[in-house]
């Protein structure tokens, strides 16, 4: 599956970020995302290039998100026509408001299935580091985005896990609740 003895299954990241809590995210390890990177553009729109999303897959993480405590799904207030706002609702504090980016928004995901969430920088630097992520364009810009990224669309069910396993860790993050 995986060539290197410093990568661990995706299974086992699953298992680890599904305890993730911000307290520890500079513990948190993934297996190397396989292939290139996709290209993304510099600039605002932050959109990835060349990417085919799989709408089943996209479906599947919507329906996860929805099932975070105090979530709600709606249009965006920070992207794109067509991208999906993970909103937290008004009864959900908030443990890190600078990195909300809009709103009560904590993460959004676009037409194509990539994301851009706001996790623990730590754990933002693992993420990209693995290739799972890019820093947003506008990350270094204001204080509270330095974990602001996009993370890759996801194109099977194994990567979808790894995906869900972030947005838990951004929800975790903003809300300094511990994600399901």
């Amino acid at each position: 599956m995986f060539r290197s003895s410093k990568r661990i299954s995706i299974l086992a990241a699953a298992t680890l970020l599904a305890n993730f809590t911000p307290a520890f995210a500079q513990d948190a390890t993934f297996p190397q995302r396989e292939g290139l990177r996709p290209e993304t553009t510099n600039g605002v729109p932050h959109i990835q290039l060349n990417v085919e999303p799989v709408p089943e897959l996209t479906a599947m993480m919507l329906e996860h998100v929805a099932e975070l405590s105090g979530v709600t799904l709606g249009a965006t207030r920070v992207s794109l026509p067509g991208a999906v706002g993970f909103q937290l609702d008004r009864e959900v504090s908030l443990a890190q408001p600078d990195a909300i980016v809009g709103g009560r928004e904590f993460a959004h995901v676009h037409p194509d299935g990539s994301l851009h969430a706001s996790l623990d920088p730590e754990l933002a630097r693992v993420a990209i580091e693995a290739g799972w992520a890019t820093q947003h364009p506008w990350a270094d810009q204001r204080p509270g985005w330095e974990g602001f990224v996009m993370i890759y669309t996801p194109t099977t069910e194994a990567e979808l896990e790894i995906v869900l396993q972030l947005v838990r860790g951004s929800y975790s993050y903003v809300t300094g609740r511990s994600a399901p």
